[in-house]
């Protein structure tokens, strides 16, 4: 059995969900029980107030401590203590599964602007701060209810078939596959004939399928911790999805870029930085690489370069490598960078900066790579790399966005190459 301690102000809001469907049959038949406990039982002062305004001031009011703890230790809790707030760790269903191992669980439901910090180091067990969801809930009662129905329903003897745990959404970082049932034929719409068909393989291969696609269009970043199988890999590349990353364009600065010892100047060009920014492009599906300078002899060497590769016995060799390069769009100019990209997309890309320096007066808002993502799903972006010391302030002056520098907590002084490879993945992930 599997027992849950609620301490919350409110118990009345737990009453109908305890009652009725599948947790009243638990607590009925001995697999979970559930006590409620008001903490305002536990205040000391005339009317009973469990809350204060904050030290140091703010909106709102937060729950006192001592009523709290005396709460606790009138409860004496004999497994871990769960406080639902925002600040705390995902709720996963591995989170789940791991409560759900436990003999008691504890919950306190926040409330308000929150609770006093005190509780979680004078508790009598250690406290673990959960949140259930990124949306704002008035308390933690709901969210306290979400993680009681999840750990419950892992109890042997809750659900009539154990298959039904394992098939369900989130079990194996997948989302569940569509369902279907009587009639076989509704509004012209049939059941697929695979489920018809009595042929146990067929019907588990194609429901793998449909839980991959469905998780791929709306939850791409569960497959990062998906165990997949090099079946699963080759039917997410035979039907992939719309590619956010046809709409991102990486453009390579050599021109005008701070140089060490002068206001701006202009780098030369790396041979390995080309061949290794186009394969990144090849890789996540980004649209052409523009690689900018305004030297002539620059742009013969690159043209050079570029006629190796994707012409003769170097691309029959190399054909994985020609395919990269032929990315490549060598131009004289930022400008014409730009131009290219607008005639390519047929809109005017938005243009971000990469930068590795937090505090640039001359760049514009500072943006993440999420923020981004969001830009590429209404239009393209030009996404500028700066060479030597970083791209010049006319440049920054001139675009719309600058992302933040891709560490906050350490070195900032990568290879162009490097700083690439990173920014795509940041941006766009495996998926997008």
């Amino acid at each position: 059995m599997l027992h849950f301690n609620v301490v919350t102000l409110f118990p009345e809001f737990f009453a109908s969900p305890l009652s009725c469907g599948l947790l009243a049959k638990a607590q009925a038949s001995g697999v979970i029980s559930v006590r409620l406990q008001n903490p305002r039982e536990f205040a000391l002062n005339k009317h009973r107030h469990l809350d204060d305004s904050p030290y140091g001031g703010g909106p709102g009011m937060v729950l006192q401590a001592e009523p709290l703890l005396r709460c606790l230790e009138h409860l004496a809790p004999k497994g871990p203590i769960i406080m639902l707030t925002p600040r705390g760790r995902p709720f996963t269903q591995e989170v789940a599964t791991k409560l759900a191992a436990a003999s008691e669980l504890t919950l306190i439901c926040g409330r308000y602007e929150g609770v006093d910090e005190r509780v979680i180091d004078l508790a009598p067990c250690p406290v673990e701060s959960i949140c259930v969801t990124d949306a704002v809930l008035n308390s933690g009662d709901s969210a306290a209810l979400v993680l009681l129905e999840a750990c419950a329903r892992l109890q042997p003897g809750f659900m009539g078939k154990l298959d039904s745990q394992v098939e369900e959404s989130f079990t194996e970082d997948l989302l569940e596959y569509p369902q279907y049932t009587r009639p076989e034929e509704l509004n012209g719409l049939k059941v697929p004939e695979v489920l018809l068909s009595g042929h146990h393989q067929h019907i588990a291969k194609f429901r793998r399928e449909k839980a991959l696609a469905t998780t791929l269009k709306f939850r791409p970043e569960l497959l990062a911790t998906t165990k997949l199988t090099a079946q699963d890999a080759s039917y997410l590349k035979a039907n992939p999805p719309k590619r956010l990353g046809r709409n991102l364009s990486l453009c390579l600065v050599h021109h005008p870029v701070r140089i060490e010892g002068r206001t701006t100047g202009t780098a030369s060009l790396t041979n390995l930085d080309i061949h290794d920014i186009s394969r990144i492009s090849a890789s996540y599906g980004l649209g052409p690489f523009y690689v900018v300078t305004p030297l002539t002899q620059q742009l013969t060497l690159l043209e050079q370069i570029l006629s190796h590769w994707l012409h003769g016995m170097a691309k029959e060799n190399h054909p994985d490598r020609a395919q990269a390069l032929s990315l490549v769009r060598p131009v004289p100019s930022l400008a014409a960078a730009q131009e290219e990209a607008s005639c390519y997309y047929g809109a005017k890309p938005t243009v971000v900066v990469s930068s590795a320096n937090w505090s640039d007066k001359h760049a514009p808002k500072m943006i993440v790579p999420a923020d981004v993502r969001a830009i590429l799903l209404k239009g393209p972006v030009l996404l500028l790399l700066g060479t030597a010391q970083g791209l010049a302030k006319e440049v920054l002056s001139q675009c719309n966005a600058v992302l933040r520098p891709l560490r906050f907590l350490g070195y900032n002084h990568l290879s162009v190459r490097s700083a690439a490879a990173i920014l795509t993945d940041r941006i766009l992930g495996d998926f997008a």
